[in-house]
């Protein structure tokens, strides 16, 4: 089965695109890591506060749950979720094990650092290349099973990362497919199409370990740079610190509030296609912090990547051309954010 780690294999990075800095031992920002664009544009278009009435927050357990998602995804691209049947207990213990990795010297991190041409183990982000400047951030991307990373990471410790992140890629893949449901419903798409968003056996996820360190001067620092996601869905747990913006036409960079127990859901690429147009895909970014160490966890969730996406069948004029998933994310792995203008009809 081609797999989603397989799109990458025809576009590696360098190593100075994947190791990150040794974040704890600087005392000032590094030229390679200081955005001056950056702040200049901070000044231009003012960094504000989302109310709870713009981005929604929304009940899972509310009989009006289904329309209030609808309304979400065509007005934002993005809401929360609450009540969403994933235990506090385990997300608390995947924040923990997150923060027991990052923990680890870099040199012993690099140990299991991602290859040029891989998408899986420790690194910078993949969108580091499309960049001058470098980010201050480190990940770990898991794919199925992190077994062998973990044991190299913790040779006779390991078994409590383990169970906890494949716990939670369980239930968080049955949080996307349920959510997916909703959401495709409001588009009253067909069955066909039911099945290729909801399929199990073939679907893709990925769950990105997200560390943003503590920064001496966060107004020249980038933590994520600005981009949109390539899969369906994202599901993200903001570990209760602020650092996620998102870009709102006319009114600039607006910070995401975390909420406790929360999961933010945004639109990802392929269901922008797959709506045409009809659900926005938001540009979004992270900040780092000066005195906490912030950690985030996503998880991406796509479709076989050797199936098709095209715009709905519902929709007479179609935006966007069909291409297999797999096509679009090797655009995405070249173009970055090009990719979406680049098959717009």
């Amino acid at each position: 089965m081609t797999t989603l780690s397989e799109t990458y294999r025809n576009h590696p990075i360098t190593d100075h695109h994947i190791i990150p800095l040794d974040f704890d031992s600087l005392d000032e920002v590094p030229e390679s890591h200081s955005w001056p664009q950056f702040d200049e544009h901070l000044n231009k278009i003012q960094t504000h506060d989302l109310k709870d009435s713009l981005i929604p927050v929304i009940d899972l357990a509310s009989p009006n749950a289904r329309n209030l998602i609808g309304q979400a995804c065509e007005t934002w691209g993005m809401f929360q979720v609450i009540n969403h049947g994933v235990p506090s207990e385990l997300v608390k213990k995947v924040e923990y094990e997150s923060r027991r990795l990052f923990a680890l010297p870099t040199h012993e991190k690099c140990k299991v650092l991602r290859s040029a041409d891989g998408a899986t183990g420790y690194g910078s982000a993949r969108i580091s290349p499309f960049f001058d400047k470098c980010m201050w951030h480190e990940g770990f991307t898991i794919m199925g099973s992190c077994v062998d990373d973990a044991k190299v990471l913790w040779p006779d410790d390991y078994q409590a990362f383990c169970d906890t992140m494949d716990a939670y890629q369980r239930h968080m893949k049955l949080l996307s497919h349920s959510l997916l449901l909703i959401i495709l419903e409001t588009l009253d798409v067909t069955q066909e199409e039911l099945n290729w968003a909801l399929s199990t056996q073939d679907s893709q996820g990925a769950l990105q370990l997200n560390s943003y360190p503590r920064c001496p001067n966060p107004s020249l620092a980038m933590g994520l740079a600005p981009h949109t996601d390539s899969l369906l869905l994202t599901l993200l747990n903001q570990s209760g610190l602020s650092g996620l913006e998102i870009f709102v036409e006319g009114s600039g960079w607006c910070r995401v509030q975390p909420i406790e127990d929360a999961f933010v859901v945004n639109v990802g690429d392929l269901l922008h296609i797959f709506s045409n147009a009809k659900f926005p895909v938001l540009s979004h970014r992270a900040l780092v912090n000066q005195s906490k160490h912030r950690i985030s966890v996503a998880y991406f969730h796509g479709p076989p990547i050797v199936s098709r996406v095209a715009p709905s069948s519902r929709f007479q004029k179609p935006c966007f051309r069909s291409l297999l998933v797999k096509e679009y994310l090797i655009l995405k792995a070249k173009h970055f954010s090009r990719a979406l203008s680049l098959i717009r009809t």
